[in-house]
C-alpha cells in the first residue's frame, strides 16, 4: 500500500523553483499547517501541467453550462507570488501524473507519481508514494497563472532556433555557427 501525500485541499498548492535560470530545480509545493510536501519535476511537466488543468475547466465550463462555478481567469485575490516554504524537502522526483474533475465535490484532482525504472513499470508495481491534490477551481486558475510566470522567469528565448540564450550566448543553430547574444 503506498504512502498518500493527500491535501483535500490545500492551504497552498504552487509550482515554484530553486536556482537560477538554467539551472533551476522546478517543484510543485503543497502545504496544510505545519505539513509541507515538494516533489521535484521538470520545467516541461509544469508546463503540460498547467496547459492541461486550464484545457480541463474550459471542457468543464463547456460541458455543465458553468452550472458549477468555473472562473474563466484566476480570480482576484488568489496570487501567490510568494518564495516556496523552506526548507525544501524532495519527497521523490515526479515521474507519472493523472488529472482529473470530480463533478462530486467540484475539485481538480492531481496525482504525482515517482519516477521509476522501465524495469518496475514492466512489472505493474505499485508506486510506493502518491502526491494527491484537489483543489478548488478558482484555486486551479491561479495555479495556472502561477506557473505561466514561473516558466517565462527563465532564460529568454532565441528568436531564431528557440533555444535558450546563456547570459553569455549560445550558439545557434540557425546561424551558421555564429553564437547569438540576447537582444535587449
Amino acid at each position: 500500500m503506498p504512502v498518500i501525500h493527500e491535501f483535500d485541499p490545500p492551504e497552498r498548492f504552487v509550482a515554484g523553483t530553486v536556482g537560477e535560470p538554467g539551472g533551476r530545480t522546478f517543484f510543485l509545493q503543497a502545504r496544510s499547517g505545519q505539513r509541507v510536501v515538494s516533489v521535484a519535476l521538470e520545467k516541461q511537466q509544469v508546463a503540460v501541467l498547467a496547459e492541461r488543468i486550464d484545457e480541463l475547466l474550459d471542457e468543464v465550463m463547456a460541458s455543465t453550462g458553468n452550472e458549477t462555478l468555473i472562473p474563466a481567469v484566476a480570480p482576484v485575490g488568489l496570487d501567490d507570488s510568494e518564495p516556496l516554504e523552506q526548507p525544501i524537502d524532495e519527497q521523490f522526483r515526479a515521474g507519472t501524473m493523472t488529472l482529473s474533475w470530480d463533478p462530486g465535490i467540484a475539485r481538480v484532482v492531481i496525482e504525482v507519481f515517482p519516477l521509476t525504472d522501465a524495469a518496475d513499470e514492466e512489472e505493474d508495481t505499485e508506486p510506493e508514494e502518491v502526491f494527491l491534490v484537489r483543489i478548488e477551481a478558482g484555486h486551479a486558475r491561479a495555479f495556472v497563472k502561477r506557473a505561466a510566470l514561473v516558466l517565462d522567469a527563465g532564460r529568454p528565448d532565441c528568436p531564431f532556433c528557440g533555444n535558450p540564450i546563456d547570459p553569455d550566448g549560445h550558439l545557434c543553430v540557425r546561424a551558421n555557427g555564429f553564437r547569438r547574444r540576447d537582444p535587449s
